[in-house]
């Protein structure tokens, strides 16, 4: 009769199965007829981290001219708590995907 053996998974294996647990998502603001350029410049630098002003801009002019940008883009849930900050300082945003 023979016994079954259990398996075992590699290190490395193992190591990307764990990297796969968190899957990032984009936050995306949509341009709209409605928000200034100062306001989602501010709104930008207000809840992002690490978000500068200079940055904020170029964002905001990519938004004006493409129809959307992506303004950040990690976690679900960060990317979920962004999402709702965002659209609750009055921008207009696109549904979460997923990176």
């Amino acid at each position: 009769m023979a016994t079954a053996t259990p398996t075992r998974s590699s290190p490395a294996s193992e190591a990307v199965r764990l990297r796969q647990t968190y899957p990032h998502f984009k936050v995306v603001v949509l341009d709209d007829d409605v928000n200034t350029f100062q306001h989602v410049v501010e709104s930008l630098v207000k809840v992002l981290p690490g978000m500068g002003s200079e940055r904020a801009w170029e964002l905001a002019h990519q938004i004006d001219g493409s129809g959307a940008a992506v303004v950040w883009s990690g976690p679900q849930e960060q990317a979920e708590l962004y999402h709702q900050q965002l659209g609750g300082a009055g921008l207009t945003m696109a549904p979460l995907e997923r990176a």
